[in-house]
């Protein structure tokens, strides 16, 4: 196993961490609920326990999300000034689905990133070219 392989991230990985599938074979699901990541892939038998995402997810999510509502909201209030109420009937459901659609793919990414950098227990597995 190289060096330069194992830094190198792969968008083939990255799409198939977005897409809450195993980064190794792009077929086993990832997730077994909404935020549990499996312990193993079902199709490839891949080790996915090592994962330690924590809390970061939330934090991309929460700066993805708040960039999008409070550009697009800011955007609305100066070009058309509408009134208070749509801030309770648009901008927080926008935020809270916002948030709740992003969360796992955020955390499928994350996870991807770490087994093809081998981070954590990932450190000493098979990288694929």
């Amino acid at each position: 196993m190289s060096d330069d392989r194992s830094k190198s991230l792969k968008f083939k990985d990255l799409a198939r961490g977005f897409l809450c599938r195993c980064p190794h074979c792009g077929k086993g699901r990832m997730f077994g609920k909404f935020l549990k990541v499996n312990d193993r892939c079902a199709k490839c038998g891949e080790a996915l326990y090592h994962q330690r995402a924590d809390d970061f997810p939330a934090y991309i999510v929460a700066a993805i999300v708040g960039h999008i509502v409070v550009g697009t909201e800011l955007y609305a209030e100066v070009a058309y000034a509408p009134p208070e109420w749509t801030l309770f009937a648009l901008w927080i459901p926008l935020t809270l689905i916002l948030s709740l659609l992003l969360l796992q793919p955020v955390k499928g990414l994350i996870v991807a990133i770490q087994w093809r950098l081998g981070m954590h227990g990932f450190a000493g597995r098979y990288l694929p070219s």
